[in-house]
C-alpha cells in the first residue's frame, strides 16, 4: 500500500482556490471524486474543515451543505466558496500593489502583533514587521473598503504569507521551527514583498474560477447535525478528525490570532474542547476529570478491552488517553444517531478516517465506525484501504461507507 500523497493536502496546493489554505489533516478533491455522484442532489459534509467537498461539489453545480465547529474555517469556507467578479479581483490586485509600495516606503501603520506565546519563534523580527505593516495596510482599507469581498481575499494573502515566511513546519504531530539565526541572518524585504505579491496574484486568478452554485456553510456542533440542517440529505462525503490527538486548532492558531479569532491561549483550548478529538490546553486536563457513559456510546467488549489497555498503569498518561479515546466515540455515536434522522432512505455515505495507536495498543477506528452504521441503520457497509499514512508502519486511511435504509 502506497502512501499516496496525491490524496491528501499536498496534492491541492496549486490547484486554483482549493489550494488557498494548508491544513495537514485534510484530504484532496480526488477523495470526493471518487464519490460523487451527479445523480446525488444533496451533499452533506458534516465535518467540513477547509472546504474542500463543498468547493467541489458546488463546482459540478450540486446542492452542498457544510457544518464545520471552528468560526475561523466557517468563515474561510464561505470566502473560498463564494462567486466573483472581475471588479473585486482588479481592486484586490490594486490594493495589494498599494500595500508593497507603501510598505517600501514606511507609510503604513503596523498592528500590534497578536498575542501568541513566544512569538519570536514563529517570526524572525523582519518577518514580524512586514505582517504587522501589511496587517495595518488591510486594516486602514478596511475604514473605507467599498467591498467585503476584497477585503476577505486580502485576509486570505495574509493568512498564506504568514505560514510561508513564518519559522513553523507542520509536517508531524509536533510543530517543528527552524532556526531563526541561520535562515534569516539579513532583512528580507525583497522576498517578503515578492511572495506576498505572489499570493495576491495565485488567489485573484483562482478567485475567477468560480463555482456553479453556493453551498450553505453551516457553524455547528456535529455532534447534532438535525439541529443545523433541515433539507434531507442522500450523500455525504466527509472526514472527521482522527482519535490522534491532532487537534486542528493546532494549525490554525496562527491565523486565529492574527485574524482576531483568538486571543488567549484558553480560548484555543476552550474550542477545542467542543470539537470532536480535540485536546489542546485546557481541553487535555478536563480530560482527567470525564466520565465514561455506558448508555452514551458504543462500547463492545473489544474496545472495553483495549480502552483498559491504555489506561493501563504503567502508561503514565493512560487514564486520560483512554478518556480522550472513550470520549471520542461517545461523540461519533451521538454524531451518528443525529446524522440518520436528515437522510433520505437510500443515502450513501463516506467517511475517511485514520486509524490510532497508544502505548503501542492498536484502535481499529475504521472496525468501530463501520459497526456503529450497522447499529444505527446503515446497510451495505464496507471499509477500503486508501493509503498509508506518513507515521508508523500500522497507520493506515479507510473509507467507510454505507447506505441507509
Amino acid at each position: 500500500m502506497k502512501r499516496r500523497t496525491d490524496l491528501t493536502f499536498k496534492h491541492d496546493l496549486t490547484r486554483g482556490r482549493y489550494g488557498w489554505l494548508r491544513l495537514t489533516p485534510a484530504y484532496s478533491l480526488k477523495m470526493v471524486q471518487r464519490y460523487l455522484s451527479a445523480s446525488q442532489q444533496q451533499l452533506l459534509d458534516p465535518f467540513a474543515g477547509t472546504g474542500t467537498t463543498p468547493l467541489y461539489a458546488a463546482y459540478q453545480g450540486l446542492e452542498a451543505t457544510a457544518l464545520e465547529i471552528n468560526p475561523f474555517l466557517v468563515w474561510f469556507i464561505k470566502v473560498k466558496t463564494a462567486i466573483y467578479d472581475e471588479h473585486v479581483v482588479d481592486e484586490l490586485r490594486a490594493v495589494g500593489k498599494m500595500i508593497v509600495s507603501r510598505f517600501d516606503d514606511n507609510s503604513l501603520q503596523p498592528v500590534a502583533p497578536p498575542p501568541i506565546s513566544n512569538i519570536e519563534r514563529w517570526w524572525p523580527e523582519s518577518a514580524l514587521r512586514f505582517l504587522r505593516s501589511v496587517k495595518g495596510g488591510i486594516e486602514e482599507y478596511r475604514q473605507e473598503a467599498t467591498s467585503n469581498e476584497v477585503l476577505d481575499l486580502l485576509y486570505v494573502c495574509f493568512c498564506r504569507i504568514l505560514i510561508e515566511i513564518s519559522n513553523a513546519a507542520f509536517n508531524h504531530q509536533s510543530i517543528s521551527f527552524a532556526d531563526d539565526r541561520q535562515l534569516h541572518l539579513f532583512d528580507e524585504r525583497s522576498r517578503y514583498k515578492t511572495l506576498f505579491l505572489r499570493d495576491i496574484e495565485f488567489v485573484a486568478a483562482s478567485a475567477l474560477e468560480n463555482p456553479v452554485t453556493v453551498p450553505r456553510i453551516i457553524q455547528g456542533d456535529a455532534r447534532n447535525v438535525a439541529s443545523h440542517v433541515q433539507a434531507k440529505m442522500d450523500l455525504v462525503i466527509t472526514s472527521p478528525p482522527y482519535p490522534n490527538r491532532m487537534s486542528y486548532i493546532r494549525e490554525l492558531r496562527p491565523y486565529m490570532y492574527w485574524l482576531g479569532y483568538l486571543d488567549k491561549a484558553r480560548e484555543a483550548g476552550e474550542l477545542d474542547w467542543q470539537a470532536i478529538g480535540g485536546t489542546w490546553g485546557i481541553a487535555t486536563s478536563r480530560l482527567s476529570e470525564w466520565t465514561q457513559s455506558k448508555a452514551s456510546g458504543y462500547y463492545p467488549e473489544y474496545f472495553q478491552e483495549i480502552l483498559d489497555r491504555i489506561r493501563d498503569s504503567s502508561n503514565k498518561h493512560g487514564a486520560k488517553m483512554a478518556n480522550y479515546v472513550a470520549r471520542y466515540f461517545e461523540d461519533i455515536w451521538q454524531h451518528f444517531n443525529s446524522l440518520v434522522t436528515v437522510l433520505h432512505t437510500g443515502a450513501s455515505v463516506h467517511y475517511v478516517v485514520g486509524n490510532s495507536t497508544f502505548y503501542g495498543v492498536l484502535l481499529p477506528v475504521e472496525r468501530l465506525y463501520k459497526e456503529i452504521m450497522e447499529l444505527t441503520g446503515f446497510s451495505a457497509t464496507a471499509i477500503e484501504v486508501v493509503r498509508k499514512r506518513n507515521s508508523k508502519k500500522e497507520l493506515y486511511e479507510f473509507t467507510v461507507s454505507g447506505k441507509y435504509l
